[in-house]
């Protein structure tokens, strides 16, 4: 089998980084957020939309994650399809935007995660 292209491995690479954003920013966040409302109540949560989330049916809070996860992927897909379009003398710059927003999206993801951990051990966020 031949080597993939450049492109292709790019957005190979892509969708892992981005598959990985998306499990910090929706799958971690939603079960380290309920683990921190059963140790220190909802009260504590910081984020509205989170915070009336957890006091709704877990169905409720789950179909609002799957509906973000796909909504955001869809996103994602559009971003994508906007690198292949992108004329070639601009699509590295184009590239190098896309993996900096990404590595924010983890970062965030990784303070999120390290902020629930926190009120789940310490009873207090990080904030």
């Amino acid at each position: 089998m031949a080597d993939p292209s450049p492109s292709a491995s790019w957005h190979r690479e892509f969708w892992g980084w981005t598959g990985a954003a998306l499990f910090l920013l929706i799958t971690v966040d939603l079960l380290t957020s309920m683990y921190a409302v059963a140790v220190v109540g909802v009260e504590h949560e910081s984020n509205p939309v989170m915070a009336w989330l957890l006091t709704r049916p877990l169905s409720v809070l789950v179909g609002a994650h799957l509906a973000a996860a796909g909504l955001l992927i869809v996103l994602f897909y559009g971003l994508a399809q906007l690198v292949r379009e992108t004329p070639a003398p601009n699509r590295g710059p184009f590239k190098r935007l896309i993996e900096g927003f990404l590595g924010l999206l983890l970062a965030a993801g990784l303070f999120v995660f390290a902020n629930n951990l926190a009120v789940i051990v310490y009873g207090r966020s990080l904030l």
